[in-house]
């Protein structure tokens, strides 16, 4: 007698994680199972974090943290404060947020972590824009947005990689010589 028809976790795929996504689809309710919503995007944990705190995020949207993962983090932080706002908030049934950083076990909510490739690798979570459409279908295991590939390319040809935020030391060679978060972010 399982508590779940499916297992806790869910891996989603689209083109906006060619390589995957994870998703702790356990702890979404059931309205959020596939949302669809305008992108409001931030680059750091920071600004995602001040922005939902000053009420700047609406019902309905989807909140993108990018440059967040393995190399972009560096090392995968978790978003375990704007989850916790967007909860906090009571927009817990009604955001979305995807990042390619990290969640903890506690992390409840459409929260869609590990997208890969990552932003600063140049994945597709990079080259969001705010206000794009983007479409999260758990039930059906899918990341992606509404941009046509004609505009993908196009975004893809001026998108140029962030400088590193460290430059020296380990810190720095490990983000040179991390693989991405889909092949668990190990050193190549």
């Amino acid at each position: 007698k399982p508590h779940h028809e499916q297992g806790g976790i869910a891996v989603l795929y689209g083109n906006l994680a060619p390589e995957g996504a994870v998703v702790k689809q356990s702890a979404v309710a059931e309205e959020m199972m596939c949302h669809t919503g305008p992108a409001r995007v931030f680059d750091s944990e920071e600004e995602a974090q001040s922005a939902i705190l000053a009420g700047k995020i609406n019902s309905g949207d989807v909140v993108v943290i990018r440059y967040c993962g393995p190399k972009g983090g560096t090392g995968m932080p978790e978003m375990l404060s704007p989850t916790s706002a967007i909860i906090g908030m009571g927009l817990g049934k009604s955001v979305a947020l995807i990042t390619d950083g990290r969640f903890s076990g506690g992390t409840q909510g459409a929260c869609v972590g590990h997208v890969s490739p990552e932003a600063a690798e140049g994945g597709p979570i990079g080259l969001l824009r705010e206000g794009d459409t983007i479409v999260v279908d758990i039930t059906n295991k899918q990341l992606r947005c509404e941009i046509d590939e004609a505009e993908m390319a196009k975004r893809r040809q001026a998108w140029q990689p962030p400088a590193p935020k460290i430059t020296t030391g380990y810190v720095a060679r490990y983000a040179k010589m991390v693989s991405s978060g889909s092949s668990g972010a190990i050193l190549k």
